[in-house]
């Protein structure tokens, strides 16, 4: 009897143990280091690390906290997909459908083969002007402006689906697709869709200069606590405190595999290497072929991360950054939680 007691109480501590395994380690180590990378960062920085239901730690320097509202560059990118899925989802659009279905003009310039699934994958074939263009000064009063641009002054480079560029030409032409098919601005759909009901207040795209165009693949601005709920909400296959927001199918939609880890063209340093889904970069996948660890960085300096394997999300924000910073600066910040978690299928 003694010796079946004790084995209760072993299996019962191994339980809570692993349950708050982060909890209970010594979070000294991703301190030091988030004080370490502030060199490269600027002393105004937030981290939050999300686990298991909460913000398990965060850290917030200089005069930068968790509420404070930062442009967000091409990770706005991530919140466009996902808006973009929640009409696939429904059944009012597919992602094989062409563009020129819904925006006729594609066709008189003989961009007639495009599909949405090619805008959210940079697969378009139009001619662009690189990452850069995704933060440059915009001169469109419309996403219609802009979108027409696109089909009737940029060229063809390569046929649709053929080789991967990297801009902000598809997301744009897919939000401008979701404003045909509703009816509503971009601005609007965001918000009924995705910001508002994640409770993402402080998040919006809509520009300082109100003359100028929504930009759904750099536009947003955002804060921490907004980004982390957004995070939260795709680690939890779509929900959002018990509510639906993205179907279980839609999320790992949005992770699939599209474009697998090959040169790209204007593609920022920081993703060589990596695979790409939908508005989605792939930085690893599991031995079945499917995506464990996902990002949408900003050159900015945000960085939110998802590894649906080891089933955490962290976010880091800078409110100051000249140049883009290396890519281990925070793939050493990410070893740190890996390590500190228990060793399991994703080492």
């Amino acid at each position: 009897m003694k010796h079946l007691q004790s084995r209760i109480l072993l299996l019962a501590l191994t339980f809570i143990c692993s349950a708050n395994s982060f909890a209970q380690v010594d979070t000294s180590l991703l301190s030091a280091k988030l004080e370490q990378v502030k060199s490269q960062l600027g002393k105004n920085i937030v981290f939050a690390l999300y686990k298991d239901g909460k913000i398990e730690y965060k850290k917030e320097s200089g005069d930068f906290n968790m509420k404070i509202q930062q442009p967000i560059n091409a990770s706005s990118q991530w919140l466009t997909a996902a808006l973009v899925m929640t009409f696939v989802q429904e059944g009012k659009i597919s992602l094989d459908d062409k563009v020129s279905d819904y925006l006729p003009i594609f066709s008189k310039y003989y961009k007639s083969y495009i599909t949405i699934r090619h805008c959210l994958t940079h697969y378009t074939g139009i001619q662009s002007e690189g990452v850069t263009r995704l933060t440059s000064s915009r001169r469109y009063s419309s996403l219609e402006e802009e979108v027409n641009d696109f089909a009737s002054k940029k060229d063809i480079q390569t046929n649709a689906g053929t080789e991967f560029r990297y801009s902000n030409i598809g997301l744009n032409i897919a939000a401008r697709v979701l404003e045909v098919v509703t009816k509503r601005t971009f601005d609007r759909l965001m918000q009924e869709r995705i910001t508002r009901p994640l409770g993402m207040r402080a998040t919006t795209f809509a520009s300082d200069n109100y003359d100028l165009a929504f930009n759904p693949s750099g536009g947003a601005r955002s804060t921490p606590a907004d980004m982390v709920n957004f995070l939260s909400m795709l680690l939890q296959k779509g929900k959002f405190k018990d509510k639906q927001i993205l179907s279980e199918e839609s999320v790992a939609m949005m992770h699939e595999l599209q474009a697998s880890a090959i040169p790209a063209k204007n593609a920022p340093k920081t993703t060589e290497g990596w695979s790409y889904g939908l508005g989605t970069w792939i930085m690893e996948t599991s031995a079945k072929g499917s995506a464990s660890i996902v990002t949408v960085p900003s050159l900015a300096g945000t960085w939110p991360v998802l590894d649906l394997c080891r089933g955490y999300a962290f976010i880091l924000f800078t409110k100051e950054l000249s140049s883009e910073p290396a890519r281990n600066v925070y793939m050493n910040i990410k070893n740190i939680i890996d390590d500190a978690l228990p060793a399991n299928h994703c080492k």
